[in-house]
């Protein structure tokens, strides 16, 4: 009976968590679609050739949006250790609870929304191309690439697809970074190298997760 109580009381808390995690990425939207708005990514300089605020931008509040990302990134990294650490004590209970079966140790709300599993892996980054701009690092395990996932994702044409259809605006990808998750904010655009990203990734092999 006590453990049945603890078991409910962590499902809750997970789905609480979930809640508060799915804000947190709706708020990393909002911000990015302000830069997406003013045509700037995260790096993009704020000041013209001679040193002035740039007057084809809003600067005040292209500052105030990047200042709010890089605080719900920080945000996103601790919500999602916390889904990790209760997801981990909701299936310890589980397995100490022989009546809970299978089918409802864990609510579905929280097994298809939790993060998903990296289905890419960064295996090359060029000096000053967007990805290295929005923070993309070699090695680096994709989660999410906007609306793409382990869940959804057949090929690297997806990939290409969603990136030729962004060009000037803001991706969240969401990256496992040795034993940290990262949300970062992409902006697929021409520069003076290859492409729109200056990255390649690769698929993930099941071995490799």
């Amino acid at each position: 009976m006590v453990v049945d109580m603890e078991l409910e009381a962590s499902k809750e808390a997970v789905l609480q968590l979930m809640k508060e995690k799915e804000k947190i990425e709706n708020d990393l939207k909002e911000a990015s679609a302000i830069l997406e708005c003013n045509h700037v990514g995260m790096s993009d300089e704020l000041v013209d050739l001679e040193g002035f605020p740039r007057t084809d931008i809003d600067v005040y509040q292209v500052r105030h949006a990047r200042h709010k990302i890089i605080c719900l990134q920080n945000d996103h990294k601790n919500i999602m250790k916390k889904i990790e650490d209760g997801l981990h004590k909701v299936h310890g209970l589980t397995g100490n609870n022989p009546q809970e079966s299978p089918s409802t140790s864990i609510p579905s709300s929280i097994q298809e929304n939790v993060y998903f599993e990296p289905f890419l892996r960064v295996n090359l980054v060029t000096p000053g191309s967007p990805a290295e701009l929005a923070g993309i690092q070699i090695e680096d395990l994709i989660m999410e690439f906007g609306s793409i996932n382990i869940k959804n994702f057949k090929s690297l044409k997806d990939v290409g697809s969603l990136v030729e259809s962004s060009i000037n605006k803001n991706v969240i990808v969401q990256v496992k970074r040795n034993a940290n998750t990262i949300v970062l904010s992409l902006t697929p655009r021409p520069w003076s190298g290859k492409g729109l990203l200056g990255c390649n990734v690769i698929p993930l092999e099941t071995v490799e997760r």
